[in-house]
């Protein structure tokens, strides 16, 4: 259903759109929209490229958080004042299947969608999609209304209610804004795999592949054509770039 353009809540949209101008206090020097558009002009972010990972739960270790402790360590997380509560851009969850048993580990983050529900609800803009299929914030922008995170079916953003600290250059982050999983788009943009990707390789389990889903020499390209895999909650036709296997 598309919303009347006169509807209470779509003049409300229009009106917050003015909150854009809110200061978000980030440790100095450091720009969000700097990573957001961390290419240099000449390297231009096209479409021609379509990132994509494939997170295979066969391969999966139970006891294993490498990707989530690589994650934190890579952007800054568990270190505000109140490490408790900090956020997690990638977690793990065990599932056991009541009927049969079997059990397996899945780490959940962003899933980069293409029909991204978060991009959708955005009312300032700051929820958006690069070209080539990266979904960021830029908290420049966000006013923390939080749209995007009742929006977003995997849970995958949330809130930073509580200061910061320890923040790093490549990841700042905000007291005021909603944050996620960014695919390591630094990394991304320097030709690097994402951290997560890192750490679960070298741990040996490799459950987690990243690459270019466009082309199709390459092994994620590859493997997606050739093994079974699927998109999580598929009814919702959102279109992760994030696929599974063994789910």
């Amino acid at each position: 259903m598309i919303a009347d353009e006169k509807s209470p809540r779509r003049r409300f949209l229009g009106h917050s759109r003015g909150l854009a101008g809110l200061v978000v206090a980030f440790a100095p020097g450091l720009r969000l929209v700097d990573l957001a558009l961390a290419k240099p002009d000449d390297q231009a972010v096209t479409d021609s490229v379509r990132w994509g990972m494939l997170v295979d739960t066969t391969r999966c270790s139970s006891g294993c958080d490498a990707c989530v402790s690589a994650c934190s360590s890579e952007h800054g997380l568990g270190v505000s004042d109140a490490p408790e509560i900090d956020a997690q851009w990638i977690r793990k969850v065990d599932l056991v299947d009541r009927h049969s048993g079997r059990q397996l580990s899945l780490p959940l983050m962003c899933l980069h969608c293409e029909d991204a529900p978060c991009v959708a609800v955005c009312p300032t803009g700051a929820s958006f999609r690069r070209d080539d299929g990266i979904v960021l914030v830029n908290k420049h922008t966000c006013i923390g209304c939080r749209y995007c995170m009742m929006a977003c079916p995997y849970k995958a953003r949330s809130f930073i209610h509580i200061n910061v600290s320890g923040q790093l250059a490549h990841s700042p982050r905000g007291k005021g804004t909603v944050e996620g999983c960014t695919f390591c788009v630094h990394r991304v943009d320097a030709d690097r795999a994402p951290a997560c990707v890192e750490a679960c390789s070298t741990a040996g389990h490799h459950a987690l592949l990243f690459g270019n889903l466009s082309d199709s020499g390459g092994e994620l390209a590859r493997r997606l054509a050739e093994e079974p895999s699927s998109a999580l909650r598929s009814d919702l036709a959102t279109n992760p770039r994030v696929r599974h296997r063994g789910v």
